[in-house]
């Protein structure tokens, strides 16, 4: 008779399944910039860094890694190219804001943690479960972490940054199953982006969770997952681990 399958690893994508930024990212560079005396429309920044952003990691994936750049000038170039398509082209006046701007965003008061997180990440842990973090993200998310009380509740932080790839990249989540000596059958991700998560995950073996965000999943996504696999709410994580246990038989 098969035995029923035990999860005992549960990785994590971090921004935007855990944690957040209390203002959206147009927000938080207009008042930095009012307080270099700078007026730029927040509505213009917003759309101007999902532009610079886009365009940066297209050339440079993965914060520069290689391209010979540190995460930092990465990040002072997407603020400084933000301004100059938002109509701020002289980067001298941007210098001190990007600055501003990247150790604010390293801050945890920058930050917030998502509602039902804590709780669902100590329900886990009183499961038995071994959890870690996988995140496309660079080397200030740890200090985000402990800042926000977070950080005691993984045995490890995997960044894009610190591995040299991104989800979807087999290689993140191979690292991960490395680090904790389990094998991808026995461990599951829980993330927001239906590639980088959800698929990522499931290309190494891995169960996987799709957390729903504010905006309503694409229907050809809905259509695709079971919808046992997607989460309106962290909440509902412990019973659709029930569910998958209970249902998946021990390989």
């Amino acid at each position: 008779m098969a035995h029923r399958l035990q999860i005992r690893l549960l990785t994590w994508d971090m921004k935007d399944t855990l944690i957040k930024l209390r203002r959206p990212v147009g927000e938080e560079y207009a008042s930095k910039a009012r307080a270099h005396g700078l007026v730029v429309e927040a509505a213009a920044l917003e759309q101007a860094f999902r532009q610079a952003y886009k365009a940066q990691n297209h050339s440079f994936p993965n914060y520069g890694q290689s391209s010979g750049l540190s995460s930092r000038q990465w990040w002072m170039d997407v603020v400084l190219h933000t301004f100059r398509l938002a109509g701020v082209p002289d980067a001298q006046a941007i210098t001190p804001i990007a600055d501003h701007l990247y150790e604010d965003f390293s801050s945890p008061s920058t930050w917030q943690v998502l509602e039902g997180a804590e709780t669902t990440l100590k329900g886990c842990r009183k499961r038995g479960l071994r959890l870690a973090a996988i995140s496309n993200f660079d080397r200030r998310l740890e200090d985000i972490l402990v800042g926000l009380g977070l950080r005691d509740h993984f045995e490890f932080v995997l960044t894009s940054e610190a591995v040299g790839c991104s989800k979807p990249d087999s290689r993140i989540f191979r690292e991960a199953l490395q680090l904790a000596c389990i094998e991808p059958a026995v461990a599951a991700h829980v993330g927001d982006s239906y590639r980088c998560d959800y698929q990522g995950a499931r290309a190494v073996g891995m169960h996987s969770f799709l957390v729903e965000g504010p905006e309503p999943l694409d229907s050809s996504v809905r259509n695709s997952i079971p919808k046992e696999h997607i989460l309106p709410s962290l909440s509902h994580l412990l019973p659709a681990l029930d569910l998958l246990e209970a249902s998946s038989p021990m390989p």
